[in-house]
């Protein structure tokens, strides 16, 4: 899990990650003041360590004097080995109101330099986009540059987020396109897609995967990460029935191409109450690997990088290895040919599993019999306090919530039930299904039949009991195992450590 963090809120902004010889590289917008670009490597995705800055505001009177926001980093194609970022820009002396493209080249992914003539910065025109201050919502959008080359076609567009001339004010976001025709020279066409309801579509990307194009954006009326799909780049763009690709709290996605593996890299927002108010921190959780279905539509795998953090794996196979936390009369765990069979007729009773655990990934096979509820516990004390992952398997409701004591509890105020992340899947009676808990630090997900369902930040609970439970049903589960994984590391660097009255000596210090 990576955060930006420093003397008073410092979050991590808008990502963009490139794979190069073996190196992740990181580049994000440090909020809130978004007066640096930010950059930072990694060898698995996951755990990150700080390098030299990629890029700061421009000196007074530039066109970027004012803030720099979301970047898109790519190979240059008329000069091999080096490297082209579009970057979004603002000026202090139009208020931030008018948004322009810049660009800046590397040849090391390191040093970085602005191109401040010439073609550079791109302004978008009239007469297909709001491009005056008088228009629209009295501010030019262009912003979210994202450079796409057509590997069939040769072609070279530059997308971006912005919006149409007409229509209903806060309905013309729309995914903008100009082409390089020469290098750096871009000529602006007719919108790439317009779906006619957001106010934008932020974070544009364009790839393809498995013969098909598809378009994924960041939708700000819902914070959630959509696609839409097409047969050829230039379209019409469809989109599936359940076209969202991460739910709630996960935004501006961004592809990252990795070897043979296509991944996307995102931020969480995770709200946090400070002094009595309440504020959003976001973070960077691991990769997850795009696919396809059989019929197209993009699903999400988890990061193969977990395998590599297994340190311990315990089987359960037996009614020995599990204990009744409510003690409950009418529950009962039995040992039966395929697999282990747990069963609440009456009331509620989660079932424990051995240890107790910190940094976890959970696998089984899940059986459903009768029509009660069932779910998952974890992180579960003696008391019942933990985090709840309720499983609706018949109509495909995937929910986890935080629920406990109230340590400081007022009259009817005893207790904490707060629900943390939803998301849906295709359910069915009775399954199998192949199930996949990952819990590591404060990230958790889930994952059904091979496919991310939940994926999210939080840290009400650092450990405890890890196990399933029933209320009028019962499951049977195959397969089941446990593995611990190695503790996150926060960031890999050596950092000062500092207390409230003194510096610690200049010692080197792995921050976990």
């Amino acid at each position: 899990m990576y955060a930006s963090h420093g003397f008073l809120r410092s979050d991590i902004g808008d990502v963009d990650v490139v794979y190069h010889d073996g190196l992740y590289h990181l580049f994000h917008l440090v909020l809130p003041n978004h007066d640096f670009i930010a950059h930072a490597v990694s060898s698995d995705g996951m755990t990150w360590r700080r390098v030299r800055n990629a890029l700061f505001v421009g000196e007074p009177g530039a066109w970027d004097d004012d803030m720099l926001w979301t970047m898109h980093v790519t190979p240059d194609p008329d000069r091999p080995g080096e490297w082209r970022m579009f970057y979004t820009g603002l000026a202090r002396s139009e208020y931030g109101r008018v948004q322009r493209v810049g660009l800046a080249r590397s040849k090391d992914l390191y040093h970085w330099e602005r191109c401040n003539h010439g073609h550079y910065p791109l302004q978008i025109p009239a007469p297909h986009y709001e491009s005056s201050i008088d228009e629209g919502r009295k501010w030019v959008s262009f912003r979210d540059p994202f450079f796409f080359q057509d590997e069939e076609t040769g072609d070279r567009l530059l997308l971006s987020s912005a919006r149409i001339k007409d229509g209903p004010v806060i309905r013309r976001g729309c995914v903008g396109l100009a082409r390089e025709e020469t290098p750096d020279n871009w000529v602006f066409e007719a919108p790439l897609y317009r779906p006619g309801l957001y106010d934008d579509v932020e974070v544009p990307n364009l790839f393809q995967l498995d013969g098909r194009y598809y378009l994924m954006g960041s939708i700000r009326e819902d914070t959630k990460i959509h696609y839409w799909y097409a047969d050829r780049i230039e379209g019409p763009y469809q989109n599936f029935f359940d076209n969202v690709i991460l739910p709630t709290g996960n935004y501006a996605g961004r592809i990252c191409r990795a070897e043979d593996r296509l991944l996307l890299f995102n931020f969480f927002s995770k709200t946090e109450h400070v002094y009595g108010r309440e504020v959003v921190k976001k973070l960077l959780p691991p990769p997850k690997e795009l696919v396809t279905d059989r019929v197209g539509r993009l699903k999400l795998k988890s990061n193969s990088g977990f395998d590599k953090l297994v340190t311990g794996r315990e089987i359960v196979t037996a009614t020995y290895q599990v204990r009744f936390l409510y003690e409950n009369p009418h529950a009962s765990a039995v040992d039966r040919p395929d697999g282990l069979h747990l069963s609440c007729k009456s009331g509620y009773e989660a079932f424990i599993l051995p240890g107790q655990h910190e940094d976890f990934r959970l696998r089984s096979m899940l059986m459903l019999e009768g029509l009660g509820k069932t779910g998952l516990v974890l992180r579960m004390n003696e008391e019942g306090d933990g985090y709840y992952l309720s499983l609706d398997l018949v109509n495909g409701i995937a929910q986890i919530r935080a629920w406990g004591a109230n340590p400081t509890p007022e009259f009817e105020h005893a207790f904490r039930y707060e629900p943390l992340q939803e998301a849906h899947f295709r359910g069915s009676d009775h399954g199998p299904w192949q199930i996949e808990v990952v819990v590591h630090g404060m990230y958790f997900e889930f994952s059904i039949d091979g496919k991310v369902v939940l994926s999210l930040v939080d840290d009400s609970f650092s450990e405890g009991g890890i196990g399933f439970y029933t209320e009028s049903a019962a499951v049977c589960l195959k397969d089941l195992h446990v593995e611990t994984l190695t503790r996150p590391v926060t960031e890999d660097a050596v950092e000062p450590v500092y207390t409230a009255t003194q510096r610690a000596p200049d010692t080197e210090v792995e921050s976990r």
